[in-house]
């Protein structure tokens, strides 16, 4: 999963990302409001942790620029203000969840994992499709109760595509969520992605849509 971290603290910001990154996300970093706004509106990502005090723009003004141009990604919003008039504003203004600093890192996983859950239609931690289950908060896949291993990557790919089950995800919206901006992309990498898991996990889970991308069937369709 890609998220986009808007923290124009070095120390809370490589804090923060070096846990997401720990956690299996793909981190893209902004620091100031207009390269937030810029990143936000023309890149897909599963989620945004957003500070409200940033130079440039601030945060609510962001978002609201965000939501005006039908940008729908969820976002958390991350701030040391603690009034709760702001915590409505920012709420009014689009924001999904609202965490005040200081925090714990394992609240913030548990939050940010569960607006991507949600977003994605998802309620539970645990997602089952036929033998598969995909256990976000351990960031483990198992097939018919044996764990495999699979890397960071492979993880990524299986996660995105289970917690999005029932839609034809394109090759070009999982190489966004599955590598990192700056990346250097090779035109095949999903595809030689795929066929990993697939030695890994059997052949029934991941169903190709030539011209289209990858499926992950629900459970009965």
């Amino acid at each position: 999963m890609r998220v986009l971290l808007v923290e124009d603290d070095d120390r809370v910001g490589d804090a923060v990302e070096a846990v997401l990154e720990a956690g299996g996300f793909v981190v893209d970093r902004s620091r100031d409001g207009e390269d937030a706004w810029f990143k936000g509106d023309t890149e897909h990502y599963s989620a945004v942790i957003l500070d409200l005090g940033l130079p440039g723009m601030d945060g609510l003004s962001v978002l609201r620029r965000w939501r005006a141009a039908g940008q729908r990604m969820p976002v958390l919003i991350l701030t040391a203000r603690g009034d709760w008039g702001e915590r409505v504003e920012g709420i009014d203004a689009g924001a999904d969840d609202y965490l005040p600093k200081p925090f714990r890192m394992e609240e913030l996983q548990a939050r940010l994992r569960a607006l991507i859950r949600r977003s994605a239609g998802q309620a539970s931690a645990l997602i089952e499709i036929g033998k598969t289950i995909l256990d976000t908060r351990r960031m483990s896949v198992s097939v018919d109760g044996v764990p495999i291993h699979l890397s960071p990557q492979e993880y990524r790919l299986v996660s995105y595509l289970m917690q999005h089950a029932g839609r034809v995800v394109s090759q070009l919206e999982l190489t966004e969520q599955l590598y990192a901006q700056d990346f250097e992309r090779d035109s095949n990498a999903v595809e030689v992605l795929v066929g990993r898991v697939r030695r890994k996990l059997g052949t029934d889970l991941i169903q190709t849509r030539r011209g289209f991308g990858y499926l992950v069937e629900l459970d009965g369709e």
